[in-house]
């Protein structure tokens, strides 16, 4: 036996080797979450309030777990995408008037991504007019004219680059003992903005687009129910290192901007306000990061939409096809692009109210997707042995009360003060 083969034999060298072959759709989903809108959010928690919300990524990180893993068990075990099964279980009318909720409002997210590429480049001194429609032709081309394995390996490539946050959170020179104690012992302020501000982590880190990308992902990816632990590994690591970056980018803004008392209102405002304390190298490598996470999410939010609609009206997808087998998936992908990038670019369109829509129709999408994978993964039809445990549905039931309680505070909050 070759000393290769003796190598491959080791059950360590074995189980590593097949979790790097799995890898991604996990890592991939809850990571492209930290896009424009995310960032921007975790910015503003820091600036306004320090590191009094640190100890909310704890909950929030459990809370991401429960979810995710539920859509990863239900891709392995029925091989189908989350808008797939909703149609067979619910009707093509519910699944209807949901996918067309949701192409809605990831389509105001597909332009909030792009007009994140535009404020990052615009610190390089790169006008919008360039750098919109380089990335928007660049997203378009990796998909259309790209293959799975190769858009997954770009993808998990850009997951890389979120090292940028960690290294900006260094550099802002935080009180470690401080970001300790607050991160471990609970806070809460009784204030209205810090009320709403929680809710937002909350929303902003668990997005309806999430499970059905994710879902989709494992579907296209091929995986065997034999190898679901490798899968869960895979969702587990993305959902912990996802507020790893959320909780430097709190602690980077909390160190500089907080402390200096600066008023912020934007991600790019977030890192020019951190040239002054941390350098102009902390300020280029948030601009960095707020680049590669738009134009990331910028290409996985028209992926995840065309992946649900197709699904759930049961047409043909899949980035391995040809355009012309599945005209509809690209189609879709393509239009939501060319109108998120086009909207950017078009100086007098409302952007802010664009925004404004898309949290609230998150908030909205959220409680309804949520009361149905759990429907669907309770379903011993459709899940087989793979159906929650008595044990794990109270702890999947207590995550998606709290989730959807929040959720709807946030909501509630926008209606009446975002008017």
């Amino acid at each position: 036996m070759s000393l290769w083969a003796k190598f491959r034999q080791n059950r360590f060298v074995a189980n590593t080797l097949l979790f790097l072959a799995i890898m991604g759709p996990g890592i991939i989903t809850a990571n492209v979450d930290n896009d424009a809108g995310g960032i921007t959010t975790y910015s503003l928690a820091g600036a306004h309030f320090g590191y009094s919300l640190l100890w909310s990524l704890i909950p929030i990180t459990f809370a991401l777990i429960v979810v995710q893993e539920m859509c990863a068990r239900m891709a392995v075990a029925t091989g189908k995408g989350l808008a797939d099964l909703i149609r067979e279980s619910f009707g093509v009318k519910m699944t209807f008037y949901l996918m067309l909720a949701l192409l809605l409002v990831n389509l105001s997210n597909v332009m909030a991504e792009f007009a994140g590429v535009a404020a990052s480049m615009e610190i390089f001194g790169v006008s919008k007019y360039i750098s919109v429609p380089l990335a928007g032709l660049f997203v378009w081309l990796l998909v259309v004219r790209g293959t799975y394995k190769l858009v997954e390996r770009v993808f998990l490539g850009a997951c890389l680059f979120y090292v940028a946050y960690l290294i900006s959170g260094v550099m802002a020179k935080p009180d470690w003992h401080d970001v300790a104690r607050q991160t471990l012992i609970p806070s809460f302020e009784f204030k209205l903005d810090y009320i709403i501000m929680l809710v937002g982590l909350v929303g902003t880190t668990i997005a309806p687009w999430m499970q059905f990308y994710l879902q989709s992902s494992v579907v296209e990816k091929g995986v065997a129910p034999e190898d679901y632990k490798m899968v869960r590994l895979d969702v587990v690591t993305g959902c912990i290192i996802a507020p790893v970056v959320a909780f430097f980018i709190v602690v980077a803004c909390a160190a500089t901007i907080h402390h200096s008392g600066t008023t912020i209102a934007t991600a790019k405002d977030a890192a020019l306000a951190l040239q002054p304390f941390a350098g102009v190298h902390a300020t280029w490598l948030f601009a960095l990061g707020l680049f590669v996470a738009s134009i990331f999410a910028a290409a996985i939010l028209p992926l995840s939409t065309a992946y649900s609609i197709c699904e759930g009206m049961g047409w043909d997808a899949g980035i391995d096809r040809r355009f012309e087998e599945a005209p509809q998936f690209f189609g879709l992908y393509t239009a939501m692009i060319v109108i998120g990038a086009g909207a950017v670019l078009y100086p007098r369109f409302p952007l802010l109210d664009v925004m404004y829509f898309s949290q609230v129709g998150n908030g909205v999408l959220l409680p309804v997707i949520l009361i149905f994978m759990l429907k669907l993964i309770n379903d011993k039809r459709i899940m087989g042995e793979f159906t929650n445990s008595r044990t794990f549905n109270i702890i999947a039931w207590v995550t998606v009360a709290v989730v959807i309680l929040l959720t709807l505070m946030m909501v509630g909050f926008n209606l009446v003060y975002g008017m």
